[in-house]
């Protein structure tokens, strides 16, 4: 995991419970940014839903603007994980099924989290532009070229690798991203864990079926 900037004191040692009371902060920040807005929020609002003195928060992260950072930052990294676990040694279908299912995963148990991460992005990333043309990028290059290695031996269907990943966020992340407009749609069809489990299953037909090699 890279390391985050915008959490205070880099040299000094963190102790479980100083780790414990930056993830608070951080779960509370996540909770008032995802429902103001960065300009709507503000350091008092965190630190009373955290439970905490607002001087006690700004031992952790001297400004707003770093808590925000440090919410992406955690938010990304989460959302690199599955794409990390990416086996090119593994058959090519059941890794590509994994990596929906675990995408899907994450939008059904982290929707604020995706949404706020969608908002930074739709904002132009102003915040994360750098991260996403460095870390990002460089996975993504190293997972298409994993992806192209199993079409080159015959694996998987010709397709180009990164629309494929393209395509497996567009999908994911929108059960997330307009979860309001899918239950809008569904009603009481999107309460339950078959609705997840239908997308999935939806998803893998699809995908799968369209890069299985005939």
């Amino acid at each position: 995991m890279i390391p985050d900037p915008a959490r205070a004191d880099r040299t000094r040692r963190r102790t479980r419970i100083q780790e414990e009371k930056e993830e608070k902060i951080l779960d509370a920040a996540l909770e008032v940014f995802s429902t103001w807005g960065y300009r709507g929020a503000t350091v008092d609002q965190i630190a009373a839903l955290a439970g905490m003195t607002k001087p006690n928060l700004l031992y952790y992260f001297r400004r707003k603007a770093d808590i925000y950072l440090a919410v992406l930052q955690r938010t990304h990294e989460m959302w690199l994980e599955p794409l990390e676990r990416l086996d090119p040694e593994g058959d090519p279908a059941g890794e590509i099924a994994a990596y929906v299912q675990r995408k899907l995963e994450m939008s059904r148990d982290n929707s604020k989290a995706s949404r706020l991460f969608a908002m930074e992005v739709l904002q132009g990333a102003p915040v994360l532009g750098a991260t996403l043309a460095g870390r990002l990028r460089t996975l993504v290059d190293e997972k298409a070229a994993v992806i192209q290695g199993w079409i080159d031996a015959g694996r998987l269907a010709p397709v180009d690798p990164r629309h494929l990943i393209f395509m497996i966020w567009a999908t994911t992340q929108h059960y997330a991203d307009f979860d309001t407009q899918i239950r809008a749609v569904l009603g009481a069809g999107a309460a339950g864990p078959e609705h997840f489990e239908t997308a999935r299953a939806t998803l893998d037909r699809v995908l799968l079926d369209g890069i299985r090699k005939s």
